[in-house]
């Protein structure tokens, strides 16, 4: 089984993958750190190298993918290809660092790697508002987040928000995490673990016909 978990900047992805794993002894799966090769020279001259870095970025993501399919264990991931694409991608087109040409050949090898590829069994989206997010970062306290704009952030859940609710065809588990502490607070927790035990396991699991579902509190 294959459970994804996405989510803007900020919104608390890796805590909850982490969280879940342990909880269900699922194996996690977070998104790889290893070198892109195009990274130093995207951040030289970002126009010229986007289409390149995304690319490879694509690959990666794509080899998780192949990994998932092939394992027999439960696994949760940490952000997907399809956010990657749909947000990301398609957040660097949006802002002019892809050329019209350059995005079409992406998408078009992005189509052909997902044709051959299953959605996750269930992805959990964690909805959040851009102070939630900015509060969350500064917590965190990364220095290279610190100089994210709020205008970026703010970008990026549009983005999200038409991503799962026009473009993804997945089931989805939609968290509405402003007023949730899972991390600290165990009754928090339980609410979410609670739901997913429904759709996965309950008796009115969530199916094809209802793809969407979600906390609010």
């Amino acid at each position: 089984m294959h459970i994804a978990v996405a989510g803007n900047i900020g919104s608390g992805k890796t805590t909850l993958t982490q969280m879940l794993a342990e909880h269900y002894g699922w194996r996690p799966q977070y998104e790889a750190v290893s070198y892109n090769p195009y990274l130093e020279d995207y951040y030289k001259n970002i126009d010229r190298w986007s289409f390149a870095m995304e690319v490879f970025f694509l690959k990666e993501r794509f080899k998780n993918i192949l990994e998932i399919a092939r394992s027999e264990e439960t696994i949760i991931q940490d952000r997907t290809i399809y956010e990657g694409v749909y947000v990301f991608v398609a957040n660097n087109k949006k802002l002019g660092h892809l050329s019209d040409r350059d995005f079409t050949a992406y998408m078009e090898l992005f189509e052909l790697m997902t044709d051959i590829v299953r959605f996750p069994d269930l992805m959990i989206y964690l909805r959040a508002s851009v102070p939630h997010l900015v509060k969350n970062i500064q917590k965190r306290g990364r220095e290279y987040e610190q100089t994210i704009q709020l205008e970026y952030l703010n970008g990026l859940n549009e983005l999200y928000e038409e991503f799962i609710y026009k473009k993804y065809r997945g089931r989805v588990l939609t968290v509405e995490v402003d007023n949730l502490d899972y991390q600290h607070n165990r009754q928090d927790f339980a609410f979410i673990t609670d739901k997913i035990d429904a759709l996965l396991y309950g008796l009115f699991p969530l199916h094809e016909g209802q793809p969407h579902a979600e906390i609010k509190m």
